[in-house]
């Protein structure tokens, strides 16, 4: 049969990143791309009327900090 919409909100941090209308919905360390970034389930919860708050980490982006952290341990002396 007809299956349901789910009004899904992606929150990183209590912020609110997205919402969108969704058959499925994403589960607890699943790995998901959202506006082209890679970013991993923290926690799903549901509360009435279909809506499902669905909270995200982002993928750190590491080329940069890395670079930074290599330039720190040289500084040191």
């Amino acid at each position: 049969g007809e299956k349901h919409m789910f009004a899904v909100h992606f929150y990183e941090n209590n912020i609110i990143v997205l919402t969108q209308a969704l058959r499925n919905i994403p589960a607890v360390d699943e790995d998901l791309k959202i506006k082209g970034r890679k970013c991993k389930v923290l926690d799903v919860s549901y509360n009435d009327n279909n809506h499902v708050h669905v909270q995200i980490e982002f993928e750190k982006i590491v080329e940069k900090s890395k670079a930074a952290a290599e330039l720190g341990k040289k500084k040191k002396r």
